[in-house]
């Protein structure tokens, strides 16, 4: 770095005018402009102004816009395995400015420098990894957002997740240490980190696993004494458990039971159990989980589920949309829906009496959603029943809810719904798809010929998502038609024709009558 300080003023304020063009340029330079630029003002003359010009207001910020540039090209990217020095020295660097361009300069070495292996050996030799950590927990929201995806792209190149997590342990820094040790913000934002790698692979969600980090989200879930804090780690969760793999490795820990007590603790804030209810329902939303979790855990949440949607007139909307919506990701499988319908707290009623309930939009939107679901439509065509039991009680259910309402059958109940507004209506059409499959629900269905009405008319939904979903209900009516005995009723002949002709016409198609062109005759004007 001495040449930058032996510059003359002259030299130096040529080699700023030329660092601020560059920086400033607001596209992406090819590999040969910033050749050029290198051979005319070297790195060592551009990282050396950084250190001998500190004092000079504006040159940080002016060289290390410019170094960004150089180091966004491949062919800058390339240079940055022999200055591993430089990055070392500005990820402990005091400037922000320095410290967010080294990071920067981190991510293009991983994701541009070409050979992954020298990459790895960068990290290795400047000990790069431990000085990422620290800036994530250190550095300001931006440094920290940079340093996730740094270390995320470590761990997605070959051997770059052994640095992370080396297969000896020897050296390594150990996360689950540093957060004992860090602010309740710096454990929230490795927590972030953990969350990124988790999504990376599933060797990577085991080595989380092995490693004993998903024990802190326990430990942040289960310290509830501040709010801010616990609904940050939930929706960290609620992140990681989008996962395929996640209920795996996560429903093997006592994840479910905390989350559990954060649904039944009535002190803590609705927003928090709202979202540690969703983290359930993501959990459970897979056959696998039933074949993980001990049962009595899942008995002990829906118990949980039972006593808010019994209470829910002291509690919010959004609580109680919200545990809708996880009993709608539970039943989406065979073995969830089987267990909501047969289980002694009897969930599954509260689902269908508020499908039918118009006292409050948002409730009866969540409640239909999750009925669907229920029912099958998020399963596959040969998995939408379910055994006998499960199969008697949703029939006691639906016809239960009639006859305790104005509208006494389930036909009626079903009409009413598509008479409501678009939402309800898109809504409803799930839950006629679903239930068609089952002779009785075929049956009532095809005794009301407004229902039919509704569901071929192709003028009644004007959105494309309302269109589908009326035509994907008109076609599993049709098929379910076609493989019963009614289907030889006379008088469902006009009704199946209908049907045949709205699959026909499909979910788009608005047949217009041609209207010819007509003469006009009219009395010619006098003057």
């Amino acid at each position: 770095m001495d040449p930058a300080a032996a510059m003359e003023t002259g030299d130096m304020d040529a080699l700023l005018r030329a660092a601020d063009d560059f920086g400033s340029y607001p596209g992406v330079h090819g590999d040969d402009t910033v050749r050029q630029f290198l051979e005319q003002f070297p790195l060592p003359k551009l990282l050396g102004a950084l250190q001998s010009q500190a004092d000079v207001p504006g040159t940080i910020e002016t060289v290390a816009a410019c170094l960004d540039k150089v180091f966004s090209s491949r062919y800058g990217a390339s240079l940055l395995p022999s200055y591993g020095e430089f990055i070392q020295a500005g990820l402990l660097a005091n400037s922000k400015n320095i410290r967010q361009l080294a990071c920067k300069a981190v991510v293009h070495l991983l994701d541009k420098a070409g050979d992954s292996a020298v990459a790895v050996d960068t990290f290795v030799q400047h000990n790069l990894y431990p000085l990422l950590v620290n800036c994530l927990i250190e550095g300001d929201e931006e440094i920290s957002a940079i340093t996730l995806d740094a270390i995320k792209r470590l761990a997605e190149i070959p051997k770059g997740i052994d640095i992370i997590f080396p297969p000896d342990d020897q050296g390594s820094l150990q996360l689950d240490k540093v957060a004992a040790q860090s602010s309740s913000m710096a454990r929230i934002r490795i927590l972030s980190l953990i969350a990124k790698l988790f999504a990376v692979s599933s060797s990577t969600a085991t080595a989380i696993r092995d490693s004993n980090l998903l024990s802190l989200f326990e430990a942040e879930i289960k310290d509830r004494n501040d709010m801010l804090k616990t609904l940050s780690a939930l929706e960290i969760l609620y992140e990681l458990a989008e996962h395929p793999h996640s209920n795996i490795f996560l429903l093997k820990t006592s994840l479910l039971q905390h989350i559990t007590d954060v649904i039944n603790d009535s002190t803590t804030d609705p927003v928090v159990r709202s979202r540690a209810a969703l983290i359930s329902g993501r959990l459970l939303s897979s056959a696998d989980a039933f074949m993980t979790i001990d049962q009595s855990c899942v008995m002990n949440l829906l118990l949980a589920i039972d006593r808010i949607l019994r209470t829910e007139e002291s509690l919010n909307t959004d609580e109680i949309e919200s545990t809708l919506e996880t009993l709608g990701l539970i039943g989406s499988t065979t073995q969830g829906a089987r267990l909501l319908l047969t289980d002694s707290s009897n969930v599954a009623k509260h689902v269908v009496e508020l499908s039918f309930d118009r006292q409050g939009r948002g409730k009866q939107l969540a409640a239909l959603h999750a009925f669907g679901s229920i029912c099958g439509v998020d399963r596959q065509e040969d998995q939408m029943k379910l055994d006998d039991q499960a199969e008697e009680r949703l029939k006691r259910l639906v016809y239960t809810t009639a006859s305790n309402s104005p509208k006494l059958t389930p036909s009626a109940l079903l009409l009413s719904v598509l008479q409501q507004d678009p939402d309800i209506r898109i809504a409803g059409y799930r839950v006629l798809s679903g239930l068609v499959v089952r002779e009785w629900g075929l049956r009532e269905v095809c005794s009301k010929p407004e229902i039919i009405r509704v569901v071929t008319d192709p003028t009644m939904d004007t959105t494309k998502l309302g269109m589908e979903a009326r035509y994907t209900c008109c076609v599993a009516i049709n098929k379910a038609l076609s493989s019963s005995h009614l289907v030889h009723e006379s008088s469902l002949s006009e009704l199946i024709g209908k049907l045949n002709e709205a699959v026909r016409r499909g979910p788009y198609l608005l047949e217009r009558k041609r209207v010819e062109a007509q003469p006009v005759v009219d009395t010619m004007q006098r003057f």
